[in-house]
């Protein structure tokens, strides 16, 4: 059986279901090299709220830079979010020295607000010492606040905070795991389910049992030629799945791994097959080679004496090959036969979402008969077992088992309906589209004048450049929002961004599966997205694309 409806995002979509902001319904459009603005700057959302992101602290409890003598000065309400005074406050007297982080100590920098008078002594005026004797310079080796400290309760509201995780550098993807790894055949690692284990006690129990009639000469060994029976009957298994893994690479569809598991094995084949014909290919091929296997467990058969234990063991491994490929040949999904049945109506409507739907359906119906047919054959031994002997425990067995099927098939073809609607839908996730808008600031800016310019331009992220206009690096926008207001005038963006690498480049036409690929390769909370004259476009940010990958995947059909 495969997966060829496999999640392309690390398995497994994000789980987020807060609500997902709607894809801009046309492409914004590009700018110059310096503007680096792709959104509408009137729909855009600020970085942060725009009446206090400029200001650092409240002009009536910290000093405002480079006039101590008005420090304590009482503000006329009326002006405090003016814009001038804004931008005012945000600067320090001296814009050239006061806040270069290369040289803090070349001018007089006004002093943290954290050291600013208690209310109580506001109104009262400095000290003539204290008039005459600037402040001492803020340090600015000093890191960002962390966001555990008591200021971050007072940004932690922020509607695109992200958890402090997020502010870790990102690292590379792992490996997809699922149990444990026994080799790497064609490059595919091959993972043994611990719900294998489960299944192979069961097997051994079982077949250890029916070895006590026809051969009870073996006493407790029987047990042990059950175990070798239950390891060479999932060898097979891992044959069948080999066989669709070698179609899949060679119709160049990546394979993310093949894993075997309580009820068989599974081949998670991450892109859908380009035409019907080798989509039917694709899933035929497992069957088939089953079948072989069975022919060749006979041939062996008939070379050795019956009533033994060598043929006892080919005798059994001919059935259950038998058993799989017919099993899997049943034409409802997620098996080999649904995914074939997809692939005849897929090439008679031209729609593979046709073929998806009625695959799935009958993959529905075919659960509910294994759910009330299978106990009902073992009932009238016409699956071999007299009807006087199934009672009891194999009757209960026998309808969990059943119940066991019928839910692994209908969760299948509901999860199949699910992929074949998100990949429907992949188009629409277009990097253009879900591009933020990006102002480009120098190193040295602080981080309080690079909000404010965000704001004036309705943009939603900050890119770091050098003196030539090249990208540096990106504003993590949990760092931003760690820091608390008061302090942003005395931290410097280069401290709060993260150095740009190759995989943090996406182009601006990326689209559909080939971004979500380019994304899982280089995993980032943000991402600068250039033209392909190299022009920043502006920063996506994975929290958006996995916003609206949700909501595709809640779209309907």
């Amino acid at each position: 059986m495969t997966a060829g409806d496999g999640t392309p995002t690390d398995n497994g979509a994000t789980a987020d279901t807060g609500e997902a902001p709607e894809p801009a319904a046309t492409p914004p459009s590009a700018t110059p090299p310096g503007d680096g603005t792709p959104a509408d700057a009137e729909t855009a959302k600020p970085l942060t709220d725009p009446p206090t992101a400029s200001t650092p602290a409240d002009p009536e409890q910290a000093p405002a830079p480079g006039d101590p003598a008005k420090a304590h000065a009482t503000v006329d309400p009326e002006r405090t979010h003016a814009p001038a005074d804004s931008a005012r406050a945000s600067t320090p007297a001296d814009p050239g020295q006061a806040h270069a982080p290369a040289a803090p100590k070349k001018a007089p920098a006004p002093a943290d607000p954290e050291q600013a008078p208690a209310p109580a002594d506001r109104d009262k005026p400095p000290a003539p010492a204290d008039r005459d004797k600037p402040p001492a310079p803020a340090d600015l080796t000093k890191p960002p606040v962390r966001a555990d400290e008591p200021e971050r309760s007072a940004t932690s509201s922020h509607p695109y905070a992200h958890s402090d995780a997020a502010s870790k550098p990102p690292e590379r993807p792992k490996e997809p795991g699922g149990g444990i790894l026994m080799g790497r055949p064609f490059g595919v690692p091959v993972y043994v389910a611990p719900s294998w284990f489960l299944v192979a006690a069961l097997i051994t129990w079982v077949f250890g049992g029916q070895l006590d009639r026809v051969l009870p000469e073996l006493g407790a060994l029987r047990y042990l030629v059950a175990l070798f029976f239950a390891v060479a009957f999932y060898g097979s298994v891992l044959v069948h799945e080999l066989a669709h893994t070698i179609a899949a690479l060679r119709y160049k569809l990546p394979v993310r791994r093949i894993q075997l598991q309580f009820f068989g094995g599974v081949s998670e084949i991450e892109k859908e097959s380009e035409t019907p014909g080798r989509e039917f290919v694709l899933a035929f091929v497992g069957p088939l080679l089953s079948l072989i296997l069975a022919g060749v467990f006979y041939v062996a058969l008939l070379a050795v004496e019956p009533g033994t234990v060598p043929g006892v063991l080919l005798a059994g491994l001919m059935i259950s090959n038998l058993i799989v490929a017919a099993f899997n040949l049943l034409p409802g999904l997620p098996l080999d036969g649904g995914r074939m049945l997809r692939a005849v109506v897929w090439k008679i409507t031209g729609k593979p979402m046709s073929g998806t739907i009625a695959a799935a359906w009958v993959g529905r119906a075919l659960a509910v008969s294994v759910l009330i047919g299978l106990p009902l054959l073992t009932q009238s031994g016409l699956l071999g077992s007299a009807a006087e002997d199934s009672v009891g425990m194999d009757t209960v067995l026998d309808a969990l088992l059943a119940a066991i099927l019928a839910a692994i098939i209908w969760t299948g073809a509901g999860n199949s309906l699910r992929m074949a609607r998100l990949r429907e839908h992949l188009p629409e996730l277009r990097a253009r589209a879900l591009t933020r808008r990006a102002v480009p600031v120098e190193t040295d800016t602080p981080l309080s004048e690079a909000l404010r310019r965000a704001n004036e331009a309705g943009a939603r992220a900050l890119v770091v450049v050098d003196p030539d206009g090249e990208p540096l690096s990106l504003v993590r926008e949990a760092a931003i929002v760690g820091v608390p207001e008061h302090r942003r005038p005395w931290v410097a963006v280069s401290g709060l961004a993260q150095d740009l690498t190759d995989g943090m480049r996406v182009s601006a036409e990326l689209a559909g599966e080939e971004l979500l690929d380019t994304l899982r390769a280089a995993p980032a909370t943000e991402y600068l997205v250039v033209e392909d004259s190299g022009e920043i476009y502006g920063v996506l940010s994975a929290a958006d694309v996995e916003r609206a990958f949700v909501k595709a995947m809640a779209r309907p059909s």
